[in-house]
């Protein structure tokens, strides 16, 4: 029965999130935590591991996690900001586990200046996201999880505050290799908006995904289909204004790969299409797309590291540190 009922509220929540499809607000929240699905493309809600960030991605994750797991994150973004993370897993039964997650986005100080272009002094930008997650495992092979998350940015004297969720659901099979997840993102809404008289959307995001290891060989590929509720040209950056259906259906794939050649040790590679089709466009064609990354798995330490490229003129590096107690 409560399978069944996970599998429904998948099925009648993105009926339900499709007035969320305009301009949206918080697109920080897209941006991944965990240096393994950066690595993988930046997307992934299907592998399954020992590995407390990847909750930030599916909250289903969370059952796989050792119990007492504390994260935390550290990310170079854009220029001089700085993203900070934390996770605490908490395992209280075979069925039952509780997560709690902080995010910090810190775009440093800026000048503030007049509409002359005069300096008047200086002013910082900050998003930071909190948010409780829980996941029930329902048998051999499936666990659903959901997230609450409360969220607040300030820049300068703007500010605006949010509540959103996110559900999760993820099937797992050791004897065939194949893992499989779905995850509807940030359903939710402002509380209080940066401009009075007008309420944003959230980015809602749904997305499926498939991992694969092989049989015989030490591989292991991802394949993640995100965006799925967005399909018009106006959602996507492409200079020349209309895309044809191939670019649009890209748009919306992420390939990851990963060479394990221990349980303990993964390298990781990536590709996302639509990251690769906008950098292009925007003037960056040296590895646009591509994304890498390796970690460390241990019972007790897990370390993770990543490269990817967001912006046409900046990089962005990953660590991932997790202990458990």
């Amino acid at each position: 029965m409560r399978k069944g009922l996970f599998l429904l509220t998948l099925i009648v929540i993105p009926m339900a999130v499709l007035g969320q499809e305009a301009g949206s607000v918080f697109n920080f929240l897209k941006i991944p935590m965990s240096a393994h699905v950066a690595a993988l493309g930046g997307d992934n809600v299907s592998l399954k591991l020992d590995d407390p960030t990847l909750v930030f991605s599916n909250p289903a994750q969370a059952a796989a996690v050792n119990d007492n797991t504390l994260n935390l994150d550290y990310q170079t973004y854009v220029a001089d900001s700085k993203i900070l993370g934390a996770a605490f897993v908490k395992v209280f039964s075979v069925r039952h586990t509780v997560a709690l997650t902080g995010q910090l986005f810190d775009y440093g100080k800026m000048d503030e200046t007049d509409e002359d272009g005069n300096v008047l002094g200086e002013f910082s930008a900050k998003d930071i996201a909190i948010s409780a997650l829980y996941s029930y495992t329902m048998g051999d092979h499936w666990v659903g999880g959901a997230t609450g998350r409360f969220i607040t940015s300030k820049y300068a004297e703007y500010s605006s505050t949010a509540v959103s969720v996110d559900l999760g659901m993820h099937y797992n099979n050791d004897a065939k290799g194949l893992s499989f997840g779905v995850a509807l993102k940030n359903i939710g809404a402002q509380l209080s908006s940066f401009h009075e008289d007008q309420k944003d959307n959230l980015p809602f995001d749904m997305q499926v995904g498939v991992t694969q290891k092989m049989a015989h060989a030490p591989f292991r590929f991802s394949i993640t289909l995100k965006d799925l509720t967005r399909w018009s040209d106006h959602y996507y950056y492409n200079p020349k204004g209309k895309s044809s259906f191939g670019r649009k259906l890209t748009n919306h794939i992420v390939l990851g790969a990963d060479f394990v050649p221990t349980k303990n040790i993964y390298v990781a590679a990536g590709y996302n299409f639509r990251r690769a089709n906008e950098l292009k466009a925007a003037g960056s064609s040296r590895g646009a797309g591509l994304s890498f990354g390796a970690g460390l798995l241990t019972n007790k330490v897990k370390v993770g590291v990543s490269y990817a490229k967001y912006h046409v003129d900046a990089n962005s590096l990953l660590f991932n540190v997790s202990y458990s107690f």
